[in-house]
């Protein structure tokens, strides 16, 4: 099992922010770490490099601040955000991931993430932000607030609008989408012209590449 629990840091442990990182790459935990080490107020209480791993130390550990990877090898955190409130309600996590797409921000933000950040952001934010979250607030960073704003408005597409858009971005005609859906083509052409419409794009190959950037539909490599 990839999991390792740090030894705790001499200092009050009410003084501390126990911080348990849930993300699959091991570069970025150790990057994390070592940012939170030169911090008095921090204390690693646990890591893990999957899901399952991650929510089974959350349940033994107990810690103020879970820092979870958007895309693990067996989850993803939108699906996986209500177990940890199930257990416990006041669960305060920050999600982390590669890019920002909008759609996959105010998923999160609405299953009750109290923040979203990225790979790229400099120790300083990093620090800010699970200071920021430890107290019950929300942190989103200033580039990330302006992807939701200039998405604000847009319509969301309906259940059926993103399975279809999930086939269109796997390369499927309108004939194979009606055939897996078991729907007519007809019913197919008429969710195609509204996804085109709510996308604001006039073809299938804009409508992937704006899916896959908006994190509208999941990629499986």
């Amino acid at each position: 099992m990839s999991i390792i629990l740090a030894s705790r840091l001499r200092f009050n442990m009410k003084d501390l922010i126990r911080v348990l990182i849930i993300e699959n790459q091991t570069l970025t935990r150790i990057g994390i770490k070592t940012i939170l080490s030169s911090n008095a107020d921090f204390e690693i209480a646990g890591e893990a490099a999957s899901g399952a791993e991650g929510f089974k130390l959350f349940r033994e550990l107990k810690p103020d601040v879970i820092i979870l990877g958007l895309r693990l090898p067996d989850s993803c955190a939108i699906d996986t955000l209500g177990d940890y409130f199930a257990e416990n309600n006041r669960v305060r996590i920050l999600v982390l991931a590669d890019t920002a797409g909008d759609a996959e921000i105010s998923k999160a933000l609405k299953k009750g993430a109290l923040g979203y950040i990225c790979k790229d952001i400099s120790p300083d934010e990093l620090v800010k932000a699970i200071r920021t979250v430890a107290l019950g607030k929300k942190y989103i960073p200033a580039d990330i607030a302006e992807i939701l704003s200039e998405s604000f408005g847009n319509e969301e597409l309906t259940p059926t609008e993103t399975r279809i858009l999930q086939q269109i971005v796997a390369g499927k005609s309108n004939k194979e989408i009606a055939y897996d859906l078991n729907i007519s083509e007809n019913t197919v052409k008429t969710h195609v012209k509204n996804v085109f419409e709510k996308l604001g794009v006039s073809d299938r190959t804009s409508a992937a590449t704006l899916a896959i950037r908006r994190g509208l539909v999941r990629i499986h490599l």
